[in-house]
């Protein structure tokens, strides 16, 4: 029976506004026996849902563009291109991602497909997305998309080929980590020629 090489110490609540930064002591049980104590901060702002749109028969897939502040403080002051995403919010993934696409990109998506979950910056952030992926085509759309004004978003939709996306990847014009992730599920897995 294994043991469990964490043992908290302490938890300490530095700041609970927009999300919930908490700063923990643990004991660390090294692989070599040692027990080391540990400090580290945790920023737990709920999960999230992240989804891609594509058409294979128009090869075109739908992303947003939108001002992200943790960016802009970090030197890059353009709005970032991203895939569609939102946090969960007391819903399941597939709910919430339904409505993040009606809201954001003003298209009602049929089915979409849950193709990995993954935790996107595990040395700090306690959040895990769900990524999805989904056809589309000009019928699906419902709205403007742009999404909700009221939440401080601002965004525009856009609408390149997957191979122009993956083009924009290379010259660093799309630098979001899960965005990167799903246009290259798309690719890998030939969804274009589905």
């Amino acid at each position: 029976m294994k043991t469990d090489p964490v043992r908290i110490y302490s938890v300490e609540i530095l700041s609970d506004d927009w999300a919930v930064l908490k700063k923990v002591t643990f004991d660390y049980t090294r692989r070599d026996g040692r027990v080391e104590r540990q400090v580290r901060q945790t920023y737990d702002r709920g999960n999230g849902a992240v989804i891609l749109p594509y058409d294979p028969d128009r090869k075109t897939v739908l992303l947003v563009r939108q001002f992200r502040l943790p960016a802009y403080v970090s030197g890059h002051p353009a709005p970032l291109i991203e895939a569609c995403a939102g946090l969960l919010d007391d819903r399941d993934p597939e709910t919430c991602i339904r409505r993040e696409a009606e809201e954001e990109l003003g298209y009602r998506l049929r089915e979409p497909r849950r193709v990995l979950s993954a935790f996107m910056s595990p040395g700090s952030v306690t959040e895990r997305l769900a990524f999805f992926v989904a056809r589309y085509s000009p019928a699906d759309r419902i709205g403007a998309g742009g999404g909700a004004e009221g939440e401080g978003e601002d965004i525009e939709v856009l609408e390149p080929t997957l191979d122009e996306a993956l083009c924009m990847i290379d010259r660093g014009e799309i630098i979001d980590g899960k965005t990167i992730m799903l246009l290259q599920h798309v690719k890998l897995k030939g969804l274009m020629e589905a």
